[in-house]
């Protein structure tokens, strides 16, 4: 199925660097701001410890759902609960999605969950085919597969030149995490 093209309401944000949940994040604030709902799906993430899960808690019309197990997935050895809750994660999108409750949906590792094999590229691209075309979506994550890239109207290559923890530091509360 081919994708309209020139509705420019998918967005990738991907790469090595860090920054991809935080720009997501940033367009999520911004939404808010102007009165649009945003429902923000965290596959392979849980915990409300992050600054930004934090923050949303504060902003109307912002709600963050998480979908992981706590633990870092083996990207050699994805568990059956580490594809369990990527499936349930890619559910819950499209449940909201099917109800219209959003206007922007970001479904934040979604790229990586993918490249992991957690969840399938394809049930993916037919989730977001078959949206309402209104509806604004962002994926983030490393390795965003080729499906993901060709399919988006924005893609946004995070780069990584140079990073603390090349030397070592730890990451810090507010700016890592």
């Amino acid at each position: 199925m081919a994708k309209t093209q020139g509705l420019g309401k998918v967005h990738v944000i991907t790469g090595p660097g860090k920054g991809k949940t935080t720009a997501a994040f940033g367009l999520a604030m911004r939404a808010s701001g102007q009165g649009l709902r945003t429902t923000i799906v965290q596959f392979m993430k849980c915990g409300e410890t992050t600054g930004e899960v934090i923050a949303a808690k504060r902003l109307k019309g912002l709600d963050v759902h998480q979908f992981g197990t706590g633990r870092f997935v083996d990207p050699k050895n994805p568990s059956k609960d580490d594809r369990k809750c990527a499936h349930d994660a890619l559910e819950f999108a499209r449940s909201v999605l099917e109800k219209g409750k959003c206007d922007l949906m970001i479904l934040d590792e979604v790229s990586l969950a993918a490249s992991l094999g957690l969840i399938d590229p394809a049930e993916v691209l037919e989730m977001l085919k078959s949206r309402a075309n209104e509806i604004e979506i962002v994926l983030t994550g490393r390795n965003a597969p080729i499906e993901f890239i060709e399919y988006a109207d924005y893609v946004s290559l995070i780069e990584s030149k140079k990073h603390p923890y090349d030397r070592g530091l730890k990451a810090r509360k507010g700016i890592e995490w």
